[in-house]
């Protein structure tokens, strides 16, 4: 049985049981609306195969329809998501408690589902628990200024007609922190990356239909539960339309994806110079020594 966190609780910012009501809902139609999915993937493959490692055990976290792993060829990829309405996975778990055994898993990689753990720090934690010593995490996550057009025409929609704004888009987190929660967690040489991608669409109706069908819906815990009123979405469309347009008079949506990679420790990587172990010679450097 899994494991949810309870919505009403203060400390959690993402209601995970919506969470997974809307995955199981997407799936039926996913590969109508998995584009961003799909391009994110692709990417991290190639970060992946840039690695001159044969992984053995490897975990997809946050799999969906399993499209990361299909990637990997010849390599048996353990498939996890929260929905088990999604055809592609192997064991149907929540990304924040993982059932995996410490040091069982040489690869654990995850695309575009870790930005809604409501603990990043202790999933990190969990992750690099499950990695054997030299283990690799690989992973891409939304962050930065994702979704920051949708979120202001959002905003402003309902101060004109509510008089007031509620939690709609969620917090994303910035490429600097990054780095620190792998340190955090415990990794060895983290690396911290971003790419944005811009996505066109004809109106901010269609932007909504794509994230309904990634299942990316609202699910921050104090999100607005009443029904949203067709006046508020096509003041929300207007504003967009109004303000945030290309020159073929297109919306803009902005996707930040920060990718995240660290190790877990091992006495064959390169490890710091020890305190006062850095010293460089200034007759080396400047071809003679100083006055002085």
């Amino acid at each position: 049985m899994t494991k949810s966190t309870q919505p009403d609780n203060p400390s959690y910012i993402f209601d995970r049981k919506a969470l997974r009501q809307n995955r199981g809902r997407a799936a039926a139609h996913f590969a109508d609306y998995d584009f961003l999915i799909r391009e994110v993937a692709a990417r991290l493959h190639d970060k992946y195969c840039d690695i001159n490692r044969d992984f053995q055990n490897i975990l997809d976290l946050g799999c969906r329809d399993g499209g990361l792993g299909k990637l990997l060829v010849d390599k048996q990829v353990i498939g996890q998501d929260l929905s088990d309405n999604f055809s592609g996975i192997s064991l149907q778990a929540d990304e924040e408690f993982l059932p995996f055994k410490p040091k069982s898993l040489d690869l654990v990689l995850s695309n575009l589902s870790l930005h809604t753990v409501n603990d990043l720090p202790g999933c990190l934690a969990q992750i690099m628990s499950c990695l054997k010593p030299d283990g690799l995490f690989l992973c891409a996550l939304f962050g930065g200024e994702t979704l920051s057009e949708l979120r202001h025409c959002l905003m402003e929609a309902e101060m004109n007609v509510r008089g007031g704004a509620s939690p709609r888009i969620a917090p994303f987190m910035d490429l600097r922190d990054g780095g620190a929660l792998l340190q955090r967690a415990g990794f060895a040489l983290p690396v911290a990356e971003v790419d944005r991608i811009t996505v066109t669409y004809e109106n901010a109706f269609k932007l909504m239909a794509d994230l309904k069908g990634m299942g990316e819906s609202n699910i921050l815990t104090k999100r607005f539960r009443g029904l949203t009123s067709p006046r508020l979405m096509m003041e929300c469309a207007r504003i967009y339309q109004e303000k945030f347009t290309d020159d073929r008079g297109r919306i803009t949506a902005t996707f930040d994806i920060i990718y995240l990679m660290g190790w877990s420790p091992h006495k064959s990587q390169q490890q710091p110079l020890k305190p006062g172990q850095g010293k460089v010679s200034l007759t080396e450097v400047f071809g003679q020594k100083p006055d002085g």
